[in-house]
């Protein structure tokens, strides 16, 4: 059976899938023909676009690189500025600082000569206050011992004798 189909196989005529040798050789022609065309005219513009598209590229990626350090640059530039005023700022306050240090210091030491001064007249005065009224309370002092004395005993004490005693009572005992 398998033999009659074969043969009933070669009577059916040409196969409809196999191409013919006239159609494989105009399909090779128009290959090879397409071919050229392309090896020759194509391919070096698709290389030489590419080849400018990664030369574009590779330019940008360097520009940007360099954009890159240069901005990392100005950073770095613009930090030590800013650094430097800050110092700079620093040491003028503290300049000021030892400027109004120094002249609040001057006017503390002014205004301390001043009350110095001052005190110094006070205690001046004071001293001689004391010493008038020291002066006027001996001599009443003494007053009132005489005329007590002429009452209790009835005479007069010598003078001499009342004053060393209202001395020696007003300097604490030490004669």
């Amino acid at each position: 059976m398998l033999l009659s189909l074969l043969l009933a196989a070669e009577d059916m005529g040409p196969n409809p899938i196999a191409p013919e040798n006239k159609e494989l050789l105009w399909g090779a022609g128009s290959f090879l023909v397409f071919l050229f065309v392309m090896r020759v005219f194509l391919v070096p513009k698709v290389k030489k676009g590419m080849d400018a598209r990664y030369g574009d590229i590779r330019s940008g990626h360097e520009s940007a690189q360099a954009t890159r350090v240069a901005a990392q640059n100005d950073v770095h530039a613009y930090e030590e500025a800013v650094a430097k005023v800050r110092a700079e700022a620093a040491a003028r306050i503290d300049a000021a600082r030892q400027t109004l240090d120094a002249e609040r210091q001057a006017k503390v030491d002014e205004v301390n000569s001043r009350i110095a001064a001052r005190r110094a007249d006070a205690d001046r005065e004071l001293a001689a206050a004391r010493a008038a009224a020291r002066g006027e309370v001996a001599t009443a002092v003494g007053n009132v011992t005489a005329r007590a004395t002429q009452l209790v005993l009835g005479k007069s004490p010598d003078a001499s004798l009342v004053k060393r005693a209202v001395d020696a009572t007003m300097n604490g005992g030490r004669s």
